[in-house]
């Protein structure tokens, strides 16, 4: 590990770049990478829901990591997510990301089969096995995976068994349950609602990771100035902003969408994967059109 691994501020969930034919296209990565850098992100988390994970093989999983590696080359702490419905494959990525040399590890639940809390622990814990020195990060989204679950909870049966537990991506918007994780201290939680990352650091947040971040961190950068300095005016003016951002996104379909402001701004990530469908060409000119009026993108809109 080469970092001291308490992720502060944003750490973004990059695309994974493809192809217009819908193949990997890995060269990409360094130029996503160096936006990151210019930006002020402080981390990146790869392979996850925005990274389309659960639609790529085993083998594009290990070249998107080993290609954020390499882009990365220590300058800031990698994540890679290796949570799969076959805990085989689960284990072939955590040890290949161990070998990688990442920073931490993740996986959310396994989202076909239904498992008790117990279960959940279990698979975890064989998970890590793979790569016992690498910390590791549940991630908690049942809004993809359906599994809604006591995360503090979790924490604290979980940590009894597996000595590498670290902390949870809390993609989750029951503040209720977060504030009950916070309160646990001893474990790292990362904060994935960028429309509520403000509600975040009032409970205490100090990391956020999100996929608005590969393209708008200026934007949170400000909110987390503004929130640093007591300026709640501003804060909620940017927040506002984020939410207005992620409606205009939605529209389209927000993960289809958010792929497609990458080219916007120069890097050309390519479509989403099916079942994902890519965006039309009158889909891209018309939220062309709509992104121009956003404030506190990352480079401006290429014409």
């Amino acid at each position: 590990m080469r970092f001291p691994l308490r992720l502060t501020g944003l750490v973004a969930a990059p695309h994974t770049p493809m192809k217009p034919d819908g193949s990997l296209n890995p060269s990409v990565v360094s130029a996503q990478a160096a936006l990151l850098l210019e930006s002020g992100v402080r981390g990146a988390f790869v392979c996850g829901t925005t990274g389309e994970s659960l639609s790529l093989t085993v083998s594009e999983r290990v070249a998107v990591a080993e290609a954020w590696c390499d882009a990365v080359a220590g300058k800031m702490p990698i994540v890679v997510h290796v949570g799969s419905n076959s805990l085989m494959e689960a284990r072939v990525l955590a040890a290949h990301a161990a070998q990688c040399g990442v920073d931490a590890i993740a996986a959310m639940a396994p989202s076909f089969f239904r498992s008790s809390l117990d279960e959940l622990i279990a698979y975890c814990a064989a998970i890590t096995e793979a790569a016992p020195e690498t910390p590791l990060y549940y991630y908690d989204i049942p809004t993809m995976t359906h599994f809604p679950i006591p995360t503090a909870r979790f924490l604290e049966q979980a940590a009894k068994v597996i000595p590498s537990l670290h902390g949870v991506k809390y993609t989750n918007n029951d503040l209720v349950t977060l504030q009950e994780c916070l309160a646990l201290g001893e474990f790292d939680i990362v904060f994935g609602y960028d429309e509520l990352l403000l509600a975040g650091l009032a409970l205490g947040v100090n990391g956020a990771v999100g996929s608005t971040y590969n393209f708008a961190a200026p934007l949170y950068q400000r909110l987390l100035a503004a929130f640093a300095n007591g300026n709640l005016t501003m804060a909620r003016q940017c927040q506002l902003q984020s939410v207005r951002m992620i409606r205009t996104l939605q529209d389209f379909g927000f993960a289809r969408a958010s792929k497609a402001m990458m080219e916007l701004l120069g890097i050309d990530c390519g479509p989403v994967r099916l079942p994902l469908k890519p965006m039309t060409e009158d889909e891209l000119r018309n939220l062309r059109l709509r992104a121009f009026g956003m404030e506190g993108l990352s480079r401006p809109i290429r014409a």
